[in-house]
């Protein structure tokens, strides 16, 4: 428990943020930078305890929820705000001015017994999550453990600019200042920075300048899944906002040409201050309409490599994003799975004879993985399954428990203290 002492400022924001968070009509960041603007009362301190204490409550809503009982947190979001606060702080940081008659109800929820609610309530996932994971994976209860856990800040180191000796020794150096950080390689990816705590990055010389990029070490090792050449011909059907684009960019040390396609122009207009301070000059963003779009179509038995990234339940970044477990339920994952199949289809086509492709999603469901993968499979003979392990290991790159999920390539929180991630290396025979 923390030494805070929660003033009814902080009860009513995070009150009035949770009444917001809890209709799930948008991801959490969108709407917490939205309610932070609105609320001028609120210092940076105060701030911190609101977020925390929201990302808190995402995390563990399972749990929020059935401590309060017949009461729901989005029709009750103070006593929610305030029974939150009291797990995270302790009652002792509340006090009598800030319960109010609200005191008893409170005590009550922290007092339940919560190894008697449901399994799924336990794990913090949606039961329909829960039965899926249980079913796919025999070590399913430290999966979703950690699943529930925040995550670390992971950065890429970019390569065309500087080294990772050269950051971790600019982090050292700060770190004389400031004790709390600590920074250190990260275990697998051979350009990752891996940070415990979480400082403002955006106003460090090191980040403005393009020398470091915020991306999950998973995440990095996908682009290595890519194995571009320099001066090869790549598209990354699914930019986004383009943090595996940057990395495979940086790969071919700003030679080829990769292609950025993304049908929402907006995500990825979101790749241009990235692109500029990383200083590449071989990716080209190309908003598309859809997937034949004849942008895409005359690219066609011509490209060395693709990408794609596919959308996905994100399952895989529950840490990150707490609430896409909520958000997410069967009937889009359905929708999703019918997507990726599609969208794999129409990468496919572009693949040159010998190149490959590569498809990956940050699920840890198998229904959007190797089922979608045997499907597109027994309709496209001429591709082969590439071990993902040895493209990795081509690279030096070794990542333990790999043989256990072989031929794909498997990220889990719990195995690599990672995102979730899944990838496929296929390549045209």
């Amino acid at each position: 428990m923390s030494e805070a002492r929660i003033s009814p400022l902080i009860v009513d924001s995070l009150a009035g943020l949770l009444a917001r968070l809890l209709r799930f009509d948008g991801p959490a960041d969108a709407v917490m930078k939205r309610h932070f603007k609105a609320d001028r009362q609120l210092g940076g301190r105060d701030r911190s305890v609101v977020a925390e204490a929201a990302f808190d409550a995402l995390r563990r809503l399972a749990t929020l929820r059935w401590m309060m009982q017949t009461a729901d947190p989005l029709r009750a979001p103070h006593l929610a705000a305030l029974i939150e606060l009291a797990r995270v702080h302790g009652i002792e940081s509340l006090g009598p001015r800030v319960l109010r008659g609200d005191e008893r109800a409170v005590r009550g929820a922290l007092s339940m017994n919560q190894s008697l609610a449901p399994a799924a309530v336990r794990a913090e996932v949606p039961t329909w999550l829960f039965q899926k994971v249980t079913i796919q994976y025999h070590d399913a209860g430290p999966l979703l453990e950690s699943l529930a856990q925040a995550a670390p800040l992971d950065l890429r180191v970019n390569t065309m600019k500087t080294d990772r000796a050269a950051v971790l020794a600019e982090f050292k150096a700060v770190a004389r200042a400031d004790g709390s950080l600590q920074a250190a390689a990260t275990r697998y990816s051979p350009d990752g920075v891996r940070l415990r705590e979480k400082p403002a990055l955006m106003r460090w010389p090191m980040y403005k300048d393009g020398r470091i990029e915020v991306q999950d070490e998973g995440s990095q090792l996908v682009a290595r899944l890519v194995s571009a050449r320099r001066g090869s011909m790549v598209v990354d059907f699914c930019a986004g906002a383009g943090g595996k684009t940057l990395a495979i960019g940086s790969l071919m040390k700003s030679t080829g040409r990769i292609y950025a396609f993304d049908i929402n122009a907006k995500r990825l207009a979101g790749m241009g201050p990235r692109l500029a301070r990383s200083g590449l000059s071989n990716v080209h963003p190309v908003a598309i309409r859809t997937a034949s779009d004849p942008r895409v179509k005359r690219l066609s038995g011509k490209i060395d490599r693709v990408l794609v990234d596919a959308p996905c339940s994100g399952s895989g970044t529950l840490r990150r994003n707490p609430d896409l477990k909520w958000r997410f339920d069967e009937a889009e994952r359905e929708r999703v799975k019918g997507v990726q199949s599609d969208l794999l289809r129409a990468a496919a086509r572009l693949v040159k004879s010998g190149g490959r492709l590569v498809y990956a999603t940050c699920s840890v469901l198998s229904v959007e993985n190797q089922d979608v993968l045997a499907g597109f499979l027994s309709e496209h003979p001429q591709f082969a399954v590439v071990p993902a392990a040895e493209v990795l290991r081509s690279q030096g790159v070794e990542v333990e428990h790999s043989e256990r999920f072989a031929p794909w390539f498997v990220m889990l929180p719990h195995l690599h203290d990672t995102d979730g991630f899944f990838g496929a290396v296929l390549e045209k025979t």
